[in-house]
């Protein structure tokens, strides 16, 4: 088999198996990658994944795009993100067309979903405090982004924050020198490297003066999903609250069906990033369905692949930088202060409603946090539990 329909064919299994988020995620990788396969060892995997914890996108594909890189060269990293994406994004279109067509808006398995979110994004919150804000300096710093972020429910707000916060911890964080790990072969020219940087912040840039110079909904959904791509630091659930800064001011998504299929997403295999492909679906106006869906998600994906073509070949002499890890330190600090932010509006806001929404909640939350229950199940379980409510309400 070539190498690259063998990325294909694991990238599928993964991508039709990987429950529980990012971190789940890259415990899959190493077990399939490093233990059975031993395409990389210990130290490179843990070097791949600084790398892409350091870039902002969605770390655990990015992860997977990058170890396709170093099997199969550049299609190799295509063929790890169709595979590892597209069955959640499949599944994600499907839910999109479920809630339109059969008219359950108001269902109460669907306000379910939108609870479930909130202990989901609660268990998000506190085990990213627990490691990125372990000091008082951290802790101020995202308390200070929670209070911005919530005083101004804008994108160009977060972007700011995220901005200064970098600032701030290239200042005040300093961090420790890196030791020493086995190099790796990186099929991937510099000249390549070089021009996927420089497309990524002509597009970073570019996009917004082309949608003010020549209006259109799609430019616009192109735009607002690749900005949300690339400044989002920590993947998973972080890009929440850049999404919903995006489609539910603009009116493109009510909130209601963003936190429904936020609370959707939690139950499928795979990159939490293909909530994207679900947001895209139920646009009110044109491209949405498929095709607008299928225009979202690559816009969300496209910032991943040219920062990893473009920083894996500079990795061994940036990670060295301890200014680089100390602005990170801060990023990673303001990131948990976006997402404490996002938990109190939209999803608490939206959500709970009553004592039995404010129960249903607890319960999820216990199930995930204390009873450790796969998401996918407790899922189930809240939607069941918000039909119940909606019966007896």
């Amino acid at each position: 088999m070539s190498p690259l329909l063998e990325v294909l064919g694991i990238s599928t299994r993964l991508g039709l198996t990987s429950f529980g988020g990012p971190i789940a995620h890259l415990g899959y990788y190493r077990e399939e990658y490093v233990v059975r396969r031993r395409w990389l060892d210990e130290a490179q995997y843990a070097d791949l994944v600084a790398l892409c914890q350091f870039l902002p996108g969605p770390a655990s594909t990015q992860v997977s795009i990058a170890i396709g890189i170093m099997r199969a060269g550049p299609l190799g990293g295509v063929a790890a993100w169709l595979g590892f994406t597209l069955p959640s994004a499949v599944a994600m279109l499907a839910f999109a067309y479920g809630v339109q067509s059969l008219g359950v808006a108001d269902a109460g398995w669907l306000h379910g979903l939108k609870v479930v979110a909130v202990a989901v994004v609660t268990q998000a919150v506190w085990g990213m405090a627990r490691s990125l804000t372990p000091d008082r300096q951290r802790v101020s710093l995202a308390i200070v982004a929670a209070i911005v972020a919530l005083a101004s429910r804008t994108a160009g707000a977060q972007v700011l924050v995220i901005v200064v916060a970098g600032l701030v911890g290239w200042i005040i964080l300093p961090a420790a020198a890196v030791a020493a790990t086995t190099a790796m072969r990186i099929p991937i020219g510099r000249g390549l490297a070089v021009g996927s940087l420089a497309l990524f912040f002509v597009l970073l840039v570019g996009l917004p003066i082309a949608r003010q110079a020549a209006p259109s909904h799609g430019l616009e959904v192109f735009d607002s999903f690749y900005r949300a791509g690339s400044l989002v630091f920590g993947g998973g659930h972080v890009v929440l609250p850049l999404l919903q800064a995006e489609v539910v001011p603009t009116g493109w998504v009510t909130n209601a069906e963003f936190i429904a299929g936020y609370g959707a997403a939690q139950a499928v295999p795979g990159p939490l990033f293909t909530f994207a492909a679900y947001l895209g679906a139920v646009m009110r106006e044109p491209p949405n369905g498929v095709a607008g869906g299928l225009l979202a998600l690559a816009a969300i994906f496209l910032p991943a692949f040219l920062l990893v073509i473009g920083a894996l070949p500079f990795w061994g002499l940036l990670r060295k930088r301890t200014a680089f890890q100390s602005a990170l330190r801060g990023i990673n600090a303001a990131v948990v202060g976006l997402l404490l932010a996002a938990l109190y509006d939209p999803v608490w806001s939206s959500a709970v409603k009553s004592h039995g929404d404010f129960g249903l909640a607890l319960v999820a939350f216990a199930l995930l946090m204390f009873w450790r229950l796969p998401p996918w199940l407790v899922v189930a379980i809240a939607a069941a539990g918000g039909s119940i409510i909606a019966a007896v309400a």
